[in-house]
């Protein structure tokens, strides 16, 4: 049967009682002697002892929260005790339901007589938050993007990872610190790397006693990048200032024969026109120097000629009959076709002559 037990008064006095029966050789053990739990949830220890006792209790931080004398168990809401088996009194099982951490710390069990107490360690763990900021994010191909996860009222610090497209972020790309907030740790956790495709981002957030891990999740929208025409205006232009260097090239070789074509037909031309002025010039002086008849010349004081000294007939009257006098204007012009006019009171005729 059990009961329950309203003060710590009416406890301590069933330990003086207990005490006052006398000792009972033997030992005992306490198992787990450390036991870590998330906040909320149950504990349980066994205290198991060998040899007969008349009396247990067990204290919590310190203070008395449950005594077993015989089979009369004192229990409460939060705290309790039974044999771990029926009718078996070697083997007591002690609870703790809705553990918080106010609990936490020494949870000792003593036996009455010289079996003595042992003392397990209760450690108390509390999940908090998960949030990646900003939600789901959109940005072009190759992109950095940087997302932020914030875990909030954790107890102790929690361990935080990242995960995309449901594979693990390597560590190297994301950084974690924690922060105490009172008696809790907030944590913040940067991931940075570079956008290739669509992929959804996971932030997990545990500690030791959470059997799934708190996460959020949001979305990384990949845009493809517009088409990069630098390259292909670079080889373009590349390409172009080469064909145009090389046309340059070309064209001035091209001038420059040009130019030597033009000097040497013109250096030709010259030797050719200086080659026809000598033989022009020589043929001048070897006529000066033959000398040529001139038929048509008449002493000064003669005023007479006969038919036969003239070739042409018409120049004087075939008949023989003399001019009274020479003519008086004789003109002749430069070297080529020269024209001789003789001019006379009754008649003017003229002659052509050529002059070599």
């Amino acid at each position: 049967m059990s009961a329950s037990w309203r003060s710590q008064p009416n406890l301590l006095l069933v330990c003086l009682l207990l005490s006052a029966t006398g000792a009972v050789s033997g030992q005992f053990q306490l198992e787990p002697l450390n036991a870590t739990v998330l906040h909320g949830s149950a504990v349980r220890f066994n205290a198991t002892v060998q040899g007969a006792w008349k009396g247990m209790t067990w204290t919590v931080g310190g203070h008395l929260v449950t005594t077993v004398i015989g089979d009369i168990i004192s229990s409460s809401e939060q705290f309790s005790a039974r044999f771990c088996s029926s009718g078996d009194p070697s083997c007591v099982e002690f609870t703790i339901q809705n553990v918080t951490r106010r609990e936490g710390g020494a949870v000792t069990c003593s036996v009455q007589g010289n079996y003595g107490s042992k003392t397990a360690q209760l450690y108390v763990q509390e999940s908090g938050t998960v949030n990646i900021m900003g939600g789901n994010v959109t940005v072009t191909q190759d992109e950095q993007v940087e997302f932020q996860c914030v875990s909030s009222k954790w107890f102790p610090i929690p361990t935080v990872s990242w995960t995309w497209n449901s594979e693990a972020v390597n560590s190297s790309l994301y950084n974690t610190t924690s922060m105490a907030d009172g008696d809790f740790f907030n944590c913040t956790s940067v991931l940075k790397f570079q956008a290739v495709r669509d992929t959804q981002i996971e932030c997990w957030a545990t500690v030791e006693t959470l059997a799934s891990p708190q996460s959020s999740s949001v979305y990384l929208v990949v845009v493809p990048k517009p088409t990069d025409w630098t390259v292909l205006i670079a080889v373009v232009v590349s390409i172009g200032s080469f064909a145009l260097l090389v046309l340059l090239i070309i064209g001035i070789i091209f001038c420059y024969k040009r130019r030597k074509e033009k000097k040497t037909k013109y250096e030709d031309e010259m030797s050719r026109r200086v080659r026809t002025q000598s033989q022009i010039s020589t043929v001048h002086g070897a006529g000066q120097n033959q000398g040529q008849e001139n038929t048509g010349y008449v002493p000064e004081g003669q005023t007479s000629v006969a038919p036969t000294e003239l070739t042409d007939s018409g120049f004087f009257p075939a008949n023989g009959s003399t001019f009274s006098e020479m003519p008086d204007v004789v003109n002749s012009t430069h070297t080529g076709n020269a024209y001789i006019t003789v001019e006379k009171p009754a008649f003017r005729k003229h002659r052509h002559v050529t002059i070599v």
